[in-house]
């Protein structure tokens, strides 16, 4: 066969070399059916759900100590699904209206599902393979059936429609070389838990992943989202040859880690972690953080029934800024709505949610929402410098309104009597074209920027990175974007604001010296992605890196971008014809 190079969505980086294996588990799927004896369905579905939670639980334990509590919590939001009430009324009226507890547990999911597969966003579409997870669980219960697990044998690279979290999991970590789907984005939970065992992984591959066959020899480039399906002798070699280079490399930065990241000349930056959940503050540390750029807080407001109380959020709030003392935490305000609903706001379905009401729109629209959430931070923030970040701004007035707010905030606790944080930074993100273009506007208001580059790139180029068809285009390295990088912190610095990046730019090696050039003051990603990018950094002159901006800048393609950077980088960061950067796994 000849040589066949397949396109899919980067979602764990690494290099992997070895057979196909296809898995094809067979869905449980039940014909309509009625029952006579009402009660006995209803016990039989309190039965299922029991069997269901305790499996739940014991794959919890199995992945906190294979692969660590962070990641184990994905089985505990699964069982969160299964104590929905809405859910359970609904499928119990069902089996009341003498529908059997199988087809009414199907048919009560596959409305949810539905809805949330209507929608084309990442998180969504994570949550909809989560849903069908929890779905199938419950239906193998009702009907008897056993799951159908991955039967390897042999090392070899997964090629799946869809994986679920619990097939992973229970597969031995030593057999699984790379997964690669038709389906799913690097959000979902498989993208999480595979970059957490190191394990290279392209998502998002659709049709084309049906050519791949079982058996077949593949390269997997978990870092540039590409497959070489029957890879020729000189391909292997070039590949084996990067494969070894990186797990040096990889080594060198892991023994390092812990030091600052300072370039030839002697310019130090900070490199700090994203993070979405306390768990992650130890590793944050362990990978050399020096702080935390980006708190998520979304996990507080999701997934529940009810909006998190001060009191809830303040203990979590004040536990990370302790955990972290005395590096700075910046912690971002609820990115909700739209694209990631909260049930207890009852928020009218959108048909773009991405242009829809999400983000500081939400909070400004739900004040109580937003103010109880900066009474918990402000409190949290007692005796220690506070960064608020607020997403999603895109006018002064949204930026001066959420000035004003948070000044009111402080000002009622201060009359309570409440302590609270006196040194107070206010951020924005820069996730819009019109955020970047009112850079300068935004300083008289707001002490610092954040460039948000995931969302800014397809906002820029009308381009949703989460589908398949248009996310080749979603690149970060097309001149637009960078212009309005370069316009933000040219305008920031003009009035003495810091910029930092926490999107995914932030931790991709080709682009560092890029992002120096441009001037960014701060660096903050993924905690895997720190050890490797403190040793990039390391290389660098700053001096070399302002130059190779001012070239990049008067390109005309993202192609011409990638084709210069990779000209100018280590050979390590390179590779032949689609470029390569710093991995972490051979």
């Amino acid at each position: 066969m000849k040589e066949k190079r397949i396109r899919g969505i980067a979602a764990s980086p690494g290099i992997a070399i070895g057979p196909v294996y296809r898995y094809e588990p067979t869905l449980v799927r039940v014909e309509a059916e009625t029952c006579q004896d009402v009660s006995a369905e209803l016990a039989r579905l309190e039965t299922a759900l029991a069997e269901a939670r305790q499996e739940l639980r014991l794959l919890a334990e199995q992945a906190s100590k294979s692969v660590g509590p962070n990641e184990a919590a994905i089985f505990s939001a699964h069982e969160v699904f299964l104590q929905d009430p809405e859910l359970l009324q609904q499928v119990q009226q069902r089996i009341r209206q003498r529908q059997s507890a199988a087809f009414a547990w199907q048919e009560g999911f596959r409305y949810y599902i539905h809805q949330l597969g209507a929608i084309q966003d990442e998180y969504l579409q994570a949550r909809v393979l989560d849903l069908e997870d929890v779905a199938q669980r419950v239906l193998r219960h009702l009907t008897g059936q056993s799951e159908q697990s991955l039967q390897l044998s042999t090392p070899a690279v997964i090629v799946a429609r869809e994986l679920t979290p619990s097939a992973l999991v229970r597969c031995p970590r030593e057999l699984v070389l790379a997964l690669c789907t038709a389906q799913g984005g690097p959000t979902s939970h498989v993208a999480i838990l595979a970059r957490a065992l190191g394990v290279p992984a392209v998502v998002g591959l659709g049709e084309s992943a049906t050519a791949l066959r079982s058996g077949q020899v593949v390269i997997v480039d978990g870092e540039q989202g590409l497959i070489v399906a029957e890879p020729g002798e000189g391909e292997l070699t070039l590949y084996r040859q990067r494969r070894l280079r990186l797990q040096e490399q990889a080594k060198r930065a892991e023994q390092s880690r812990l030091q600052p990241a300072c370039t030839r000349d002697g310019h130090s930056y900070p490199v700090r972690a994203n993070i979405q959940a306390p768990e992650e503050v130890a590793e944050a540390r362990a990978c050399g953080a020096e702080g935390i750029g980006l708190l998520r807080t979304e996990f507080l407001f999701l997934e529940r029934s009810q909006a998190p109380t001060e009191d809830e959020q303040l203990e979590i709030y004040r536990a990370i800024i302790e955990a972290m003392r005395p590096a700075p935490v910046v912690i971002r305000t609820f990115d909700i709505g739209g694209d990631k609903p909260a049930p207890y706001l009852s928020l009218p379905s959108e048909s773009n949610p991405f242009l829809g009401v999400r983000g500081v729109r939400l909070g400004l629209k739900y004040p109580a929402l937003l103010r109880t959430q900066l009474r918990a931070l402000l409190r949290a923030g007692a005796g220690h410098e506070l960064r608020i970040l607020f997403p999603m701004v895109s006018s002064y007035e949204e930026a001066e309104a959420l000035r004003q707010l948070t000044r009111a905030v402080q000002e009622e606790l201060r009359q309570q009597g409440q302590p609270l944080a006196e040194r107070i930074e206010l951020g924005i993100m820069i996730e819009v074209p019109a955020a970047a273009l009112l850079t300068e506007a935004f300083a008289e208001v707001v002490d610092f920027f954040s460039l948000g580059t995931n969302d800014l790139t397809q906002y820029t180029l009308a381009a949703d990175r989460t589908n398949e068809s248009t996310a080749p285009l979603a690149d970060p390295f097309h001149p637009a974007v960078l212009r309005l990088l370069q316009l933000t912190i040219e305008a920031a610095h003009r009035r003495q604001r810091r910029v930092e990046i926490c999107g995914e730019l932030a931790a991709e090696p080709l682009a560092i010296p890029l992002l120096l050039g441009l001037g960014i003051d701060e660096l903050s990603m993924v905690p895997r992605a720190i050890p490797g990018c403190k040793q990039v950094i390391r290389r660098w002159a700053e001096s070399e890196a302002r130059q190779i901006a001012l070239h990049a800048l008067q390109m005309r393609t993202a192609a011409e971008v990638r084709s210069y950077l990779r000209a100018c980088s280590p050979d390590e960061l390179t590779a032949k014809e689609d470029g390569g950067s710093e991995a972490e796994r051979a």
